[in-house]
This record gives structure tokens, sequence and C-alpha cells, in this order.
């Protein structure tokens, strides 16, 4: 499944993001309990259905037992609804500390209906504890695969999640019961749709942060009307249920079966990883009044929690979670991005897993009303993916590897590039868009890298008394690109006020620490890119708000900044927990700087 419509732009000088001046209440901010109650509820109501019906789909089709089958729903939206909770609270490393929602993968459904077919429950909880732990290594290693998982990767992924969504969301607005007048579901779907974007785009303030809700109890109430709302559904469930618990445990035999569907089981576990990357950088941006830069930190915590939230659904024996983007459009419709309104969602999930007939309920609001209202997030989704593609402009190579990895994934979607191939190829795991297109960013990506001049590397100290050492580094680089004085001293002027902005006086006497550079030719100049362990501050943020009320940077921090923004046509600054990686592009003297 799926996730503020955000005022995106190319980034400028310092590739700083937008932010999102109309928020009502921002990530860190605590909105009033019974806000939060209530738009974590319409986050649960148009989520929770994705982990009950996926695991079961998934247990039928595999041939897995009724017992079983009980149990590794019960667990998946009890585990959903906890690591809902950890995303948002970020806990040291763990978590993003934003509104993102854990749920069943849509995109381990083929690979595991052919583990539990094949080895029943106990071999599929082994392959997704394996998953996951690449998941878990991958978080703590980002910053080796930045160069890899773009904005330009993350955002065609964001792009194709409303791709692979879209049939199901077209099918259940006609969803209907025999014998229901045949105008029915189109008079809901077009009465929920007309309430929600007629709120959103017209209503005052206060009455947009309750658009969603308003046009699903319209709609809901003209079902219930027409004989649409399913109540035999809600009265033969339980108040009060817990299901027998049935841990298949781990098949460590690793015979045949496991090492076939390891492979498909890994690649789909770091397009997860992915997701988790795009989902986080996107609520990133959307989530703050003022424009910030995307804090690589609270990524990987995004991508640790899907780590562990899989391996406990391994252990547990059901289908593995990923994050879902569906609070990001809800972000933009509402203003509200207050984590509390994830903790309130991961409630609701945790409660409905023990509370059968409130479960119900939910699952019983027709599918005229809930397609859409997800045709509303989709189509803000999609906005959201192009505008974190275009963060760093776009050209003629950013521009084919989104286009035909779009396409790509739309074609393999609608199965419509070699279906008899792909259908049977690893579970058919290529048959999902997402999948499809994001490998195909990634290898294009891998390949522009690849194709690229190799950059001038050196390592050394990081202290001020290693710049003679720098200059001399920058002038090989200088003269071998062919370069004259003026821009050596450009290149010399950059590192050196780089430097002066990164290193604390304090540090001089202090533990050393190592900095890596390496400069390359980029088009129309250089690219010099600073790798040090991380010091807190972020250097592109501050030069974002140089000289707003509350500054309080040291003068020669300051003067090093103003320095810095006039010299550079571009910085960026990665902040990882392990490493502080600050990149510069600086434009050759007569190239248009």
């Amino acid at each position: 499944m799926p996730g503020h419509l955000p005022g995106f732009c190319a980034e400028m000088s310092t590739n700083h993001a937008a932010g999102s001046a109309g928020l009502r209440y921002q990530a860190d901010e605590r909105p009033p309990d019974a806000l939060a109650l209530g738009l974590g509820l319409q986050l649960a109501l148009i989520t929770v259905a994705v982990p009950i019906l996926i695991p079961t789909a998934v247990m039928r089709a595999g041939g897995a037992t009724e017992s079983h089958l009980a149990w590794a729903v019960f667990a998946a939206v009890a585990i959903s609804g906890f690591t809902t909770v950890l995303q948002a609270v970020r806990f040291g490393r763990i978590g993003s500390g934003h509104v993102l929602v854990m749920g069943s993968s849509a995109a381990f459904i083929g690979v595991s209906i052919t583990a539990v077919a094949k080895g029943g429950p106990a071999l599929l909880a082994t392959l997704v504890v394996a998953a996951a732990l690449l998941q878990l290594l991958l978080s703590s290693r980002l910053a080796l695969f930045r160069r890899i998982l773009t904005p330009t990767v993350s955002g065609t992924v964001i792009m194709l999640v409303p791709v692979t969504v879209a049939p199901i969301v077209f099918r259940i607005l006609n969803e209907a019961p025999d014998g229901s007048p045949a105008h029915a579901a189109p008079l809901v779907m077009l009465v929920t749709l007309a309430a929600t974007l007629g709120i959103s785009l017209k209503g005052t303030a206060m009455l947009r942060l309750w658009a969603p809700v308003i046009g699903v109890v319209l709609g809901t109430a003209l079902a219930a009307f027409f004989g649409l709302y399913d109540l035999d559904r809600i009265a033969a469930a339980s108040w009060v249920g817990l299901p027998g618990i049935s841990i298949p445990g781990l098949d460590l035999e690793f015979g045949a079966e496991f090492w076939a569907l390891l492979p498909a089981f890994l690649l789909t576990a770091v397009i997860g990883s992915i997701r988790a990357i795009s989902s986080s950088t996107a609520l990133q941006r959307i989530s703050w009044r003022r424009a910030r830069p995307v804090d690589f930190r609270a990524v990987q915590g995004a991508v640790t929690v899907d780590g562990l939230s899989n391996v406990l659904c391994g252990l547990a024996g059901t289908v593995p979670n990923t994050t879902y983007s569906l609070a990001a459009p809800l972000v933009g419709i509402t203003g509200v991005a207050a984590r509390a309104v994830a903790i309130a969602t991961g409630a609701i999930f945790l409660a409905l897993a023990f509370l059968p007939k409130a479960l119900a309920v939910v699952l019983a609001i027709p599918g005229p009303v809930v397609g859409a209202y997800l045709l509303v997030l989709i189509a803000l989704l999609f906005i959201i993916g192009i505008g974190m593609v275009m963060q760093d402009g776009m050209d003629l190579r950013k521009g084919t590897i989104v286009g035909v990895s779009f396409w790509l994934g739309v074609g393999f979607q609608n199965g419509v590039i070699f279906p008899e191939i792909v259908s049977g190829f690893a579970g058919g795991i290529f048959s999902n868009g997402i999948t499809s297109g994001g490998l195909a960013a990634i290898f294009m990506t891998l390949i522009v890298g690849l194709s690229g001049p190799r950059p001038a590397r050196m390592e050394t100290g990081f202290s001020i008394s290693q710049l003679p050492e720098i200059r001399e580094f920058l002038h090989r680089f200088a003269s071998r690109n062919g370069w004259d004085d003026t821009m050596e001293n450009r290149l010399d002027a950059v590192a050196e006020e780089t430097l002066l902005t990164l290193v604390r006086p304090e540090e001089e006497s202090g533990t050393p620490r190592r900095l890596r550079l390496s400069a390359s030719k980029g088009e129309g100049g250089a690219v010099l890119e600073f790798i040090v362990s991380p010091r807190g501050e972020n250097v592109q943020e501050r030069m974002a708000v140089l000289g707003a009320p509350g500054d309080d940077a040291s003068v020669e921090q300051e003067v090093s900044l103003r320095l810095l923004r006039h010299l550079a046509s571009s910085v960026r600054h990665q902040q990882y927990h392990d490493l502080d990686i600050v990149t510069v592009q600086v434009k050759a003297p007569g190239s248009g700087a």
C-alpha cells in the first residue's frame, strides 16, 4: 500500500529542501489529544485492512492451516502497531521520529506464497528473518550506498507506489453486494470524493483537518442507505478475542528450497529498504515549517525499524512488513505532521488486534468509500515522488533514469512485458512494479556512477594544521585538469572554509579524527567531497538560516559560512550516525558561475 502536497522546488545554492510553512503542528509538536487520536484513527482506518488481507491471502494460497492463518493475521496487525509507534518515538538509532505507518508488504506476496507452499510457515519464518538481517545491515551502513540510493531512485520508487496500488483502488471502487442498485457504488464514490476534495480545497483550516473523516463518514452513511455496509460481519464478530498461539519456529536445515528462495527474499528486502528510505525522506520534507536538509540519521532509524519489524514477523511466522507512505498526503490535507499521530495509529492497531468487533467495523466500510479516499491519497503521493526527483534539478541522464524506470515498472506491474517469463521467475518477484522499476533505477544509477571520471582521493588528519597538505593535493588535481590559478585558488578557499566550518576550536586538542577528501571533475567545474566522523551540526542548514534571529554561530564560523556560500555553487551536507559527508560543487571561472 502507499502514503500535504508540499511546495517542492529545485534546490538553490545550498541544495535546501522546501519546508511546509502552512503546517499547524510540525513533527516535534504536540497537538491536542483528541486531534491526534482522530487523525490516528484516520490512518488506522485506511491501512489496517492490509495486514489482515495480505497474510490471509498468503496463508490460504500457500496451504497453511486455519489456526496458523488466524495467528498470522493477529501477529501482523499487532507487530504493525508496535513498530508504527517505534518509528515515531526515535529511541537512539531506532526510529525516524515521523509519521510512518508499518504494515504487511505486498511485494512479498508471491515469494511468501511459494515459501509456505514448499516448506510451510517455518521456511517462511527463516527466509523473512534472513531478509530482515540484510535490512539491518543496510541501515547500519547506509552511507556506503549513498551513490546508489539517491533521491532519483527514491523518488522513482515513490512514484511507482501509486502504480502498484491503482489497480486495487479501481477494483474496489466497483465493489457492491449482489442485488444492490447499479447506481449505488458510483454515487457513494462521488459523495466521498466530492466531500474530501471540496473541504480540502475550499474549507477553513480547522475544517480541513477533518476532511478525510467527513468524506468517509458521509460516504459510509450513503452506503448504509443503499445496503452496502456489511452489518452482518460486525454482528458475527466477538468483542474481545485472541487466537491460539501458532509460532512455527525456524527451519534451520537450510535445504534446497531455502537457497532457491533466498535471493528473491533478499532482493525484495532491498526494495523494501528503498521504500523505507523514500517514505522517510518524503515525510521529512513536509513535516517541518522551516526548510531543512534530509537527516539521514532519521532515515537510518526508519530502515532499522523496518528490519526489526521483519525480525518480529519472521519469528512470529507471518508475512514481512514494509513502511507505508500514506501519511505524506494526509499531512498535506490536515497540516498535522506531529509524531503523536503515529503513536495514536499504532495504539489503535494494537487495540484492534484484540478487538475483533472493532476490527469488523473498519473492514465493513464499503469499497467505493475506501477507494475514493485512496484515490486522493495516491494522486498526491505521485506528486510527492515527482518533487523528490526534481529536488536537485533535472538533466538528460536523470530524466532518462526516471522515465525508463517508471515505464518499465508500469509495464511489469501490468503484465505486458514478457509475462510468461516474468511470472515464472523467482516467484514472480518482477511482476511488482516497485521491484522491477526500482531495480532498473538502481542499475542505471550505478552505471552512470561507474562510467564517470575516477576521483582523486587523499586521507589526512581532520585539523586546520593539515591545510598545506590539502592545498598541495588540490594543486595537483587542478593541474591535472588544466585549470589556471584562479580555479586553484577557488578550490583552496572552498576547502579552507569548509574545514573551518566543520572543525571546532576545542577539537584541535581533543581526540583526533580523520578526513577523507575526494575531488572529481564535474560539468563546468569540480566536486569536492569531505568525509569525517559526525559533529552534530548541519552545515547546509546553518547556511540556510545564516543571519537569522537566534543564530548563535561564532563570528569565525559565520564568516566561513558566508564565504563558502559565495564560493560554492552547491553545498550538500549528509549526516549519518557514523559519517558526515559534505559535498561542494565549485564552478570553474568562465563556466557561468
